[in-house]
């Protein structure tokens, strides 16, 4: 009696099956939801431990290269002009193929196009100093900048992919990672080649960085239908913990934002062309790119000229990359703080101005400070970053403009560091390209205000 009692009220009139058939669902679903989160808190440690590592070798395979400029001009016979080529190689391929990176990550997902990414920068680097000739050298160093090219495009949308809640922080991890990775590289790579025996094997030596790289996208590589550019940022970040009143709660939002994904996919593209804002952070990317690179390829360079030792001007240009370690974390915590970012974008630009006229009177005796100071400007670069997240509002948004900055804004660079060559080579000193370089902050400052400004590229795309 008790029995059927507890039937009626346990099972509603509709449903034609055992209590005991009816209860086992649920507790499958209670014997699932720990696992779902445990996976959930496994993948997302798997994210961002890839995210620092493949962060530490978007920059190895150009310092390193900067350091041991001259030994490799010597080595492959190269002029001045031809150095001022291969300086500008890098924003030519991340222009070329970060363009690929969207469509990429929407046919195979985001995790599998950054582990291509790290195999392919692992093998450039390992061919490249045994290729034999320029030609050879510059294709095998296009591999490897087309590995770094997709990673650049796709890191921020992984950061908001995974992290919607974190853009900030995250971006500031990942910017820190770069700025290690390039501050290292520039370090280290002059002692490793006179410990390895020559420049050769101090530039190889770099793929086993990126080799490890590879390993903590491999198992996310399996789950493609979470790490697929769908679009939309989850509600709840993956991997946090849940209390139990609200699984039923955070299923329903779950399935909100998979609705909210496939209407987001099935959405037409932006027309990113159409924003002011846009095209603004395309420019300040190009150029704060324009003065990274020019920076990278040939400040050791400046000061090797100046008077300044090979080791130690290696040592200068490592100052220079590592103070985007600790501001690289700080600037985009800060940016997302503030309505408008200009003051952060003036500010760095007054600091290069201050490197830059440094350089032209005082190299070596000061040399210090200005790498200190150039330092300080190259941080625009983890700034841009962190107003490609800000500026739009969803994942394919991020997505679109990530690439068209990052495509346009290193489609401007390649000149600044090819002329920089031409006028080093023509005019056989440094005064000329400084005052280029001068000149080049100038417009940063300007369209660096305006891309600063709270707005985003939707609202400006539909107008």
């Amino acid at each position: 009696m008790v029995s059927e009692e507890t039937t009626r009220t346990t099972t509603p009139p509709t449903e034609q099956q055992p209590p005991a058939a009816a209860a086992a669902p649920r507790e499958a679903g209670a014997h699932r939801e720990p696992r779902t989160a445990a996976t959930r808190a496994w993948a997302t440690r798997l994210v961002v431990v890839g995210i620092v590592l493949s962060a530490l070798n978007l920059r190895p395979a150009i310092t390193s290269l900067g350091a041991l400029l001259e030994e490799v001009r010597d080595g492959l016979g190269m002029s001045g002009s031809v150095a001022g080529l291969l300086t500008s190689v890098p924003p030519l391929c991340f222009a070329v193929f970060g363009v690929m990176a969207p469509r990429l990550a929407r046919r195979f997902g985001p995790a599998a196009v950054v582990c291509a990414g790290m195999a392919a920068i692992a093998a450039g680097l390992v061919i490249r100093p045994y290729a034999g000739n320029t030609v050879a050298f510059l294709a095998a160093s296009a591999l490897a900048l087309m590995g770094i090219a997709v990673s650049n495009v796709l890191m921020p949308v992984i950061v908001k992919r995974w992290f919607p809640d974190r853009v900030g922080s995250m971006t500031g991890l990942y910017s820190m990672a770069l700025a290690l990775g390039t501050s290292t590289a520039a370090a280290v790579t002059v002692p490793m080649t006179d410990a390895l025996g020559g420049w050769k094997p101090g530039l190889a030596v770099w793929a086993l960085l990126a080799a490890v790289a590879v390993l903590p996208w491999l198992p996310l590589l399996r789950d493609r239908d979470r790490d697929r550019d769908r679009g939309a940022a989850p509600a709840v970040r993956p991997g946090a913990s849940q209390e139990p009143g609200q699984v039923a709660h955070d299923t329903s939002r779950e399935e909100s934002v998979r609705a909210t994904a496939a209407q987001e996919e099935q959405a037409p593209a932006l027309r990113i062309t159409r924003s002011r804002t846009a095209w603004a952070l395309a420019v300040f990317f190009g150029l704060q790119a324009t003065a990274a690179y020019i920076t990278m390829g040939w400040m050791a360079q400046i000061f090797r000229d100046a008077g300044v030792a090979a080791g130690t001007a290696g040592l200068l240009l490592a100052v220079t990359m590592v103070m985007g370690v600790p501001l690289a974390f700080v600037i985009p915590r800060l940016a997302t703080r503030l309505p408008h970012q200009g003051p952060i974008v003036l500010a760095l630009g007054v600091c290069g101005l201050a490197g830059y006229a440094g350089l032209y009177l005082a190299p070596a005796g000061g040399a210090w400070a200005w790498a200190v100071l150039l330092g300080i400007s190259n941080c625009a670069f983890p700034l841009a970053l962190t107003m490609v997240g800000m500026r739009a509002r969803t994942g394919p948004g991020v997505a679109q403009l990530s690439a068209f900055a990052q495509s346009t804004g290193y489609l401007i660079s390649i000149p600044g560091p090819l002329l920089v060559g031409v006028l080093y080579q023509s005019s056989g000193g440094w005064g000329l390209p400084i005052a280029l370089m001068t000149a080049l902050m100038i417009p940063q400052m300007l369209v660096g205000w305006v891309a600063g400004r709270n707005r985003t590229v939707e609202e400006e795309a539909a107008r």
